[in-house]
């Protein structure tokens, strides 16, 4: 059962974010994971939300999910991501 994660950002410092997307994209790449998406906020239809960056990233599933987030090589990218951007990560599964 595929498991996404969901990321949630707010860009603080661009040029630290884009080393640390450098390091995301190689921390996925033994896990069979993917980018389904990155976007931009176009507009709220309804609610509050306080972040203009998303992505969406698809796992075979949430052990592999966790199992990536757990890794060494992503827990040495979190005190970069969170100088970079405010962020809220959260997982779906199907």
């Amino acid at each position: 059962m595929a498991a996404y994660l969901v990321g949630h950002i707010t860009v603080k410092d661009s040029g630290i974010w884009q080393k640390y997307l450098v390091g995301v994209k190689e921390s996925l790449s033994p896990f069979d994971a993917r980018i389904v998406f990155r976007g931009q906020m176009a507009g709220v239809l309804a609610g509050k939300h306080e972040h203009d960056l998303i992505v969406v990233i698809e796992f075979p599933d949430q052990s592999t999910l966790d199992t990536w987030y757990n890794s060494e090589k992503y827990q040495s990218l979190i005190p970069i991501r969170d100088k970079a951007a405010d962020v809220v990560i959260i997982t779906y599964k199907t």
